[in-house]
């Protein structure tokens, strides 16, 4: 007796990771994937954002050292992945980020004060998701993929047309959230673009440590659905795949698995120590990748970029970090019972209590 067996399935992502420029800013011969290089201009648009972004990490892991922030998760080294992937997104679609995205936050248009709100202890998010399109910074790993797909879900049912695009990480991609999100994505067909971005760790475990698989972007051919493989420090390869996997997504045909291979050049957050787990060697041999320095390459082979555009960037850059010290400098106005605000619709009378002993606590130090 034969049996009819579906052939819903989808054939694996090519191992070489999509490339449109090599590490030497040349144009690489690799598969592409049927994708559309971004024209200069576009790329010259990414670039200055990609510097933005460093300079700004840069910033923001030196206030952290002076004690200006409490903590903080660097994302340098992975600016292609963050920038190029952001700016794809439409102005209705929805970003649901990590606590690593910041330069993807940056990129969406949340002023810097918003963004390290949370890392001062100020808000649980510092900044309105209605006005950025864009969730609060996820911490616990890979529930934002959950959230991602629902709202998918939700903006599919309600005719809305808006897609969502998640990151996670690699260690992210071994939580049962993400299987569930991706296996709910598949069945419901929902407009939602996963991107993974393989850093290479999960804090101090290699991804070695933590999958056998070839590589993780072969999970979407097991969720039925679209995988690729992507040069994670290649802008123009990632904005080119996740706009395309959002133009399938607005075209009602699911949800797409981007892996971008990347790597997270600082430590997990200023409390880490790297050097306890990977060397130097390791550090150095992904230098030679870095994204910003291979399309400024490939931009000034084209003749888009030269010294004198290329300070201009790097002096816009400045007066961020500059707005940046400015921000962090500031002491914000916090009110306490701000923290009984959003517990209930309709306040409990144990509620109200306590908020009424806060305020008489308060103004008895004189701070009402």
């Amino acid at each position: 007796m034969s049996i009819d067996v579906p052939t819903t399935g989808r054939a694996l992502p090519e191992l070489q990771p999509v490339r449109f420029i090599g590490a030497d800013g040349q144009p690489a011969d690799t598969p592409t994937e049927g994708l559309t290089l971004p024209d200069v201009r576009t790329l010259l648009g990414l670039h200055r954002q990609m510097v933005h972004v460093r300079r700004f990490e840069t910033q923001v892991t030196a206030l952290t050292k002076q004690g200006r922030l409490a903590t903080y998760p660097s994302a340098a080294g992975q600016e292609a992945t963050e920038v190029g992937a952001t700016t794809a997104l439409g102005p209705t679609d929805w970003l649901f980020p990590t606590y690593r995205d910041s330069a993807a936050l940056l990129t969406r248009g949340v002023p810097v004060a918003e963004i390290l709100a949370a890392f001062r202890g100020d808000w649980h998010c510092g900044f309105n998701p209605y006005e950025y399109h864009t969730s609060p910074a996820a911490t616990p790993l890979a529930t934002q993929t959950l959230h991602a797909t629902g709202f998918a879900m939700a903006s599919k049912l309600k005719g809305q047309g808006a897609c969502t695009l998640t990151f996670f990480g690699d260690g992210a991609s071994s939580e049962g959230d993400a299987h569930e999100a991706l296996n709910f994505a598949s069945v419901w067909q929902t407009p939602t673009v996963f991107v993974l971005q393989n850093n290479q760790y999960a804090i101090s475990t290699p991804l070695r440590a933590q999958s056998n698989a070839t590589m993780l972007a072969d999970r979407a051919a097991g969720y039925g659905i679209p995988g690729l493989r992507v040069d994670g420090n290649d802008v123009a390869a990632v904005f080119a795949a996740v706009s395309a996997a959002l133009e399938r997504a607005r075209g009602g045909e699911g949800p797409t698995l981007i892996e971008c291979l990347t790597y997270r050049m600082e430590s997990h957050t200023n409390s880490d120590d790297p050097t306890r787990y990977r060397d130097s060697a390791e550090v150095d041999h992904w230098k030679r990748f870095d994204p910003i320095d291979r399309v400024e390459k490939y931009l000034r082979s084209r003749g888009v970029l030269d010294d004198e555009g290329n300070e201009e960037i790097l002096a816009s850059a400045e007066v961020l970090a500059a707005s940046v010290r400015d921000a962090m400098s500031t002491d914000a106005e916090i009110d306490p019972t701000e923290i009984f605000a959003h517990v209930y619709a309709s306040p409990r009378p144990g509620l109200r209590e306590q908020q009424a002993m806060l305020e008489a606590e308060l103004a008895e130090a004189g701070r009402r």
